[in-house]
């Protein structure tokens, strides 16, 4: 093979470098890396890398016996500090890594490509000579539609999944399932399930299996473990043909020590600090990017847009933001270095999630971003021209912390913690919320989320069932981890599939139709999901019933005759002729009822339809009178909106 060709045949143009060097380059993956091209009537690929403090970067791979001297690049003469060249006869599927000398100690390593689209399987590390260009995608319609279904007014609901454990093949030593094989069996089971979205954590490139794909090393690579980038593809596009939404986490939080990654990446701390006060995180024992680096910002920002653009990806969950915005983030006193101000926040992080967020909505208006940030840092969910972060919504760590703790209570005991139920609406429409039962609450020895309810099996299947239906008619979008749905006893364990046998006992199963009906409940009544972001949307009608363990709202639609009327039961006692104000005259109906037989409950209903009196209770003019079955959810409507 011949040596590289100069810079004459790169595809950075001197915009390109400005942008890149200014931190506004949002698409660095369509110009660094391994691109094949076809040069003076030779077919090969270009390769460009960015290692400013390198002595020498050559290409070495399954085309040249890994030698490391065969294919030099050469350094951009603009101080770049990008390397650059032309390799001819380079076919799809080589295997290659940089060989890169440091200018420093006598530094050498062998790095995978930090915008390489494909990698060996783990634990090989080399990167993969792949295009992405060849795949002819059928989701046109879900796409043209997709600002409807991504709407702060839609319903959305989310099954979050870890694609390695959601099920195995049995048959074949308990392997992974393939992407191609998600896009049968996952699809189903979503439809099923009424899900409109899927959440995926991260997908990205990583080496180590018990990470979750959470140490990343591989930005730009679906990982190889479940199939080809075009596998990955096939799945998208078959649930956008299914109407079910795709998000992704990303983690640009941290990143892997491994040393084939970004660590150290020319010899020095090119992606990273330097100082490990600033540099490396001690929970995780990663690597924290230094995002007051222009051409890191472009890194991460061209990574995130990549996901969208070359997999219509339809919303990204950022990972881990507290750890971003805080500099003492699970740091002691004298671990961590002030800001210029001489306070906490990390300025500069701030910085770029604001144009992490302007970046991607400015060209994909109809996306998801979605911060995990657990603190109170306040709107991260506003739009940067007011000062927020602006991302579209934030999990909603406060009350999921709160509903749990109170579910944990034995119901004796728990008007002495009332304000836990109660205390998420007084904050509840400071921020655009989406409300998690999350991987992070079924591992580490947290107990899975039946086993955190109190009682007998019965009682805890009860509980469960009263969590999940308060949790759908809560204002906020949701999301649901797999597993919770079907009420596996077990702790999430990565290495192994879903407990799915449990499905032949009755409880588990009546759990599963309860969740799709909930699912279907909450997408088809406007007033469950359309103001979910507006105080206008819900109305308490008695917050205070604390001795009875119970509370009652009404969740509004912005059409004035679209109500539905919640009332929970956490105490284990049914209370008859309980009296509930009403806005309207006329009928009522029990719609949703967590207690019913179909889901194995107790079957403490209210069949008839419920005639309201002209009788005051709760402020109201009419009333209605319910009997609320114990450990139970009702979801009460006019019945002049039902179709009978």
């Amino acid at each position: 093979m011949n040596h590289p060709i100069r810079y004459d045949i790169s595809r950075l143009s001197e915009m390109d470098i400005y942008l890149f060097k200014q931190g506004t380059h949002t698409k660095l993956y369509d110009k660094l890396g391994s691109h094949a091209m076809i040069h003076e009537g030779k077919s090969g690929v270009y390769f460009a890398v960015w290692a400013p403090n390198a002595a020498s970067v050559s290409v070495r791979g399954d085309f040249n016996d890994y030698d490391t001297l065969t294919h030099p690049l050469v350094l951009r003469p603009d101080e770049s500090g990008i390397w650059e060249g032309f390799i001819e006869g380079v076919e799809q599927g080589i295997t290659y890594k940089y060989h890169i000398v440091s200018q420093f100690h006598n530094i050498i390593h062998d790095k995978s490509d930090p915008f390489g689209f494909f990698a060996e399987l783990p634990p090989k590390s080399a990167s993969r000579v792949w295009s992405l260009e060849d795949y002819r995608w059928d989701d046109s319609k879900w796409m043209q539609n997709r600002h409807v279904n991504n709407a702060h007014d839609a319903p959305i609901s989310v099954y979050e999944m870890h694609v390695g454990s959601w099920r195995r093949n049995v048959e074949e030593g308990e392997r992974f399932l393939t992407y191609r094989e998600l896009a049968v069996e996952l699809v189903a089971y979503l439809i099923e399930m009424n899900y409109t979205h899927v959440e995926f954590m991260p997908l990205t490139e990583y080496p180590f299996f018990g990470s979750w794909g959470y140490q990343v090393v591989g930005y730009f690579a679906a990982t190889s473990r479940f199939g080809t980038p075009q596998d990955l593809m096939y799945l998208i596009s078959t649930l956008h043909e299914n109407a079910i939404g795709v998000i992704m986490d990303w983690v640009p939080s941290h990143f892997a020590v491994d040393m084939h990654g970004l660590i150290n990446f020319d010899g020095t701390a090119l992606y990273e600090h330097d100082d490990p006060r600033q540099g490396y995180h001690p929970e995780w024992g990663s690597i924290i990017f230094n995002y007051g680096r222009n051409e890191v910002q472009s890194f991460l920002i061209s990574s995130a847009m990549f996901w969208v653009d070359k997999y219509h990806i339809d919303g990204i969950r950022v990972d881990a933001v507290a750890s971003m915005l805080y500099l003492n983030y699970a740091r002691k006193e004298g671990e961590w270095i002030p800001n210029k101000d001489g306070g906490d926040i990390n300025l500069e992080a701030v910085e770029f999630l604001k144009k992490l967020n302007t970046s991607l909505y400015g060209e994909f208006s109809d996306i998801l971003m979605i911060a995990e940030e657990s603190t109170a840092y306040p709107m991260v969910t506003r739009p940067v021209d007011v000062g927020g972060l602006g991302f579209g919504f934030k999990w909603n760590m406060g009350w999921m912390h709160d509903s749990l703790k109170y579910m944990s209570f034995d119901p004796i005991h728990r008007q002495h913690h009332h304000a836990q139920l109660t205390f998420s609406m007084w904050y509840g429409f400071d921020e655009n919320f989406m409300l998690p039962l999350s991987h992070d609450e079924v591992v580490h020895m947290k107990g899975s989320l039946i086993n955190k309810m109190p009682g007998d099996t019965n009682q805890k299947f009860a509980h469960l069932r009263s969590l999940y239906g308060y949790m759908m008619a809560h204002p906020g979008k949701k999301l649901l981890f797999m597993g919770g749905e079907i009420a596996q006893y077990s702790e999430w364990n990565f290495e192994r599939s879903l407990d799915w046998h449990i499905l032949e006992n009755p409880l588990h199963a009546g759990l599963k139709k309860m969740v799709s009906d909930l699912n279907r409940l909450y997408t088809n009544e406007p007033a469950l999901h359309q103001l979910d972001e507006k105080r206008e949307g819900f109305e308490w009608i008695d917050d205070q019933d604390f001795t009875h363990n119970c509370i009652s709202f009404v969740r509004k639609s912005t059409n004035p005759s679209e109500k539905i009327y919640v009332v929970c039961n956490f105490a284990d006692a049914t209370r008859e002729n309980y009296k509930m104000g009403v806005l309207d005259a006329g009928e009522y109906v029990e719609i949703f009822n967590s207690q019913s037989s179909m889901y194995e409950g107790w079957n403490i209903e209210n069949s008839l339809p419920i005639e309201a009196v002209s009788e005051s209770t709760h402020a109201r003019e009419f009333t209605i009178t319910l009997t609320l079955p114990p450990l139970g959810v009702l979801y009460i409507k006019h019945i002049s909106q039902e179709k009978l």
